[in-house]
């Protein structure tokens, strides 16, 4: 089930409270190696790593297990531009997740004051 949009305000003021996916890949999320138009490196505080290119091989079970989410949850995908976290979005909405796009993505988020981490949580 997709939801729609989000923007960064309120994605900024959820934190914790809503499961994020950066579907970018790897070397983006830790911040060794992004678009260079991108003013920082990283990744929101808290994402979940899970490339594109790995959740549509993913099954249902599989997706739930690496996101540690309950069906039904409510989830937030981003990437760099909006694109591959779209169709991560339609994919997670496909699974019976309530999926949003932070269509501002990276590109936004690296522009503002809002936090960032360059290492995966523990």
């Amino acid at each position: 089930m997709t939801e729609g949009l989000i923007e960064a305000e309120e994605l900024a003021g959820r934190l914790g409270e809503v499961k994020v996916v950066d579907v970018r890949r790897p070397e983006e999320f830790d911040g060794s190696f992004g678009a260079p138009c991108d003013a920082r490196q990283g990744h929101i505080p808290g994402a979940v790593n899970l490339p594109l290119e790995e959740l549509v091989f993913l099954s249902h079970d599989e997706v739930r297990d690496r996101l540690g989410i309950a069906d039904g949850a409510e989830v937030v995908a981003y990437c760099h531009s909006g694109s591959r976290s779209a169709t991560a979005v339609q994919i997670l909405g496909s699974l019976g997740y309530h999926a949003r796009n932070y269509s501002g993505s990276w590109h936004e988020w690296s522009r503002t004051d809002l936090p960032l981490e360059t290492e995966e949580p523990t």
